[in-house]
């Protein structure tokens, strides 16, 4: 189906290495942004349900569009027993108890069609019913060799015509909700994608800062026997040392954590390790506010939303006015009927049964509880009417505020990259001072959250879902 289709599209290339652990083989994987988010879209947890979604409602559109065909029915009793005491009305009107033994088997085929624009059914029948009474040990059959027919309501509210008005846009809303999801299952693999990275340069930047404490604790160390520090310096340096220990042990811990966490929103074996390839060749390219509206007017599941939730305020204003007046049934049949002690009998010189029947329903006196009815289903309407205004206008401003983030990202990112590198040089030079004696220790200490700071910054965020009706899958390799 369309589901399997579009997952289809995403196979993944995975590049495999074997390494020796423990004295077990075990799987390395080298994986790119590309595979991760593959992965997440084709095995992911996230996507079955997403799949299993899209199905429901595939089924919910076929079964609407089966209301509205001919349905050919048998239905009979095949048999019906009968042995009790039974009240016999008499010629002359009086009641006489008598046994009754007998069988009844009956069988009817019928055609029926609905027309959804009267709101009205038609239909063609044709039955037979044999009955056997064990008692006066005689066998009868009776029977409507043909019957056509027609049922339709009067002033009454069309469900019909209404069911196919919003149904299609329910079928398109969650259309393109399955597309969006896609989409949304991508970003959360990125997000997760670019957080291991994240905290994989923070676990290599807390070994650097211990390896450097440690440095710096062997050179105070010196400086002590040499009488040029001051405990309180010295006492600083050792106190740094453990809290670089204690900075890459929780390094360490936030690193296995982002590592299950990907791991189990992509669908891969925790028992694997991953090395992920850092996306150095990505690009960024300016979207035009004006297109990237259009587009998710046409792309986004709020465009038949906001059709669909017109039509149904204005369906059940339209149902509280028909189900406050006067509600009329009329049904016609025209067919033929007999009745013979033998089978073909039935169909041998029928007689013409015809039947017309109205049925009337009108409301006299409910303590205004129709006329209520009708007030708040047109006071809903005009909420609905409202909401939607406004819906409608957040959502383009969305568009635009998203748009307008996505443009300012390559600014932010050439921003990161020159305060990291400028902080990486500030370092290497307040280090290169302290271990001179040129600085002191709380020097050095002040310019290490700086350089922390900005190799943060610096590892790539990727923006919140697209709302603007792109589709996200224009990553790199």
């Amino acid at each position: 189906m369309r589901g399997k289709f579009i997952i289809g599209l995403h196979f993944f290339v995975l590049l495999f290495s074997t390494a020796h652990a423990d004295g077990q083989d075990t799987l390395r994987i080298s994986l790119s942004l590309r595979n991760v988010v593959d992965m997440a879209i084709s095995q992911s947890s996230a996507v079955k349900y997403v799949q299993n979604q899209d199905v429901n409602y595939y089924w919910r559109w076929k079964n609407h569009q089966t209301r509205f065909r001919p349905q050919l029915t048998l239905s009979g009793n095949l048999p019906d027993f009968e042995n009790q005491t039974k009240p016999i009305v008499q010629p002359d009107g009086s009641i006489i108890f008598n046994q009754v033994t007998q069988l009844e088997t009956s069988a009817q085929l019928s055609l029926s069609q609905p027309i959804p624009q009267l709101g009205a059914y038609v239909y063609a029948a044709s039955g037979l019913v044999r009955l056997q009474d064990f008692n006066n040990s005689t066998i009868g059959f009776s029977g409507v060799p043909v019957s056509v027919g027609i049922t339709q309501p009067l002033f009454a509210y069309n469900w019909m015509k209404w069911s196919r008005l919003t149904e299609p846009l329910v079928y398109e809303e969650a259309q393109k909700r399955f597309i969006e999801s896609i989409e949304e299952i991508s970003y959360n693999a990125t997000a997760r994608f670019f957080n291991y990275l994240k905290i994989q340069t923070n676990y290599t930047l807390a070994i650097s800062n211990l390896s450097n404490s440690r440095d710096n604790l062997k050179i105070a160390e010196v400086k002590r026997e040499l009488g040029s520090i001051s405990e309180n310096d010295f006492s600083r340096i050792q106190l740094s040392v453990f809290n670089a220990q204690k900075a890459l042990n929780n390094a360490r811990i936030d690193l296995k954590n982002a590592d299950y966490e990907l791991k189990k929103y992509i669908g891969l074996n925790q028992n694997k390790f991953i090395d992920l390839i850092i996306p150095l060749d990505m690009f960024l390219w300016e979207v035009d506010p004006d297109i990237a509206l259009r587009e998710s007017l046409d792309n986004r599941k709020e465009t038949p939303q906001f059709e669909r939730r017109l039509i149904q305020a204005d369906r059940d204003l339209v149902r509280a006015k028909r189900e406050a007046g006067v509600g009329a049934t009329l049904s016609m049949s025209y067919g033929v009927s007999n009745s013979a002690d033998y089978f073909g009998g039935v169909y041998e010189n029928p007689e013409k049964q015809q039947n017309v029947s109205l049925y009337l329903s009108m409301p006299i006196m409910d303590w205004g509880r129709s006329e209520s009815k009708v007030k708040l289903a047109e006071s809903q309407r005009e909420l609905v009417l409202y909401d939607v205004v406004q819906d409608r206008q957040d959502f383009e401003r969305g568009v635009v505020v998203q748009v307008e983030q996505f443009n300012m990202i390559r600014t932010q990112i050439a921003t990161a990259e020159a305060a990291d590198k400028v902080a990486e040089e500030g370092y290497k030079i307040a280090l290169k001072k302290f271990q001179n004696g040129e600085i002191s220790i709380t020097d050095l200490n002040i310019s290490l959250p700086h350089q922390k700071q900005a190799r943060w910054h610096t590892c790539y965020k990727p923006p919140a879902p697209s709302t603007s009706g792109f589709h996200a899958h224009t990553l790199p390799p």
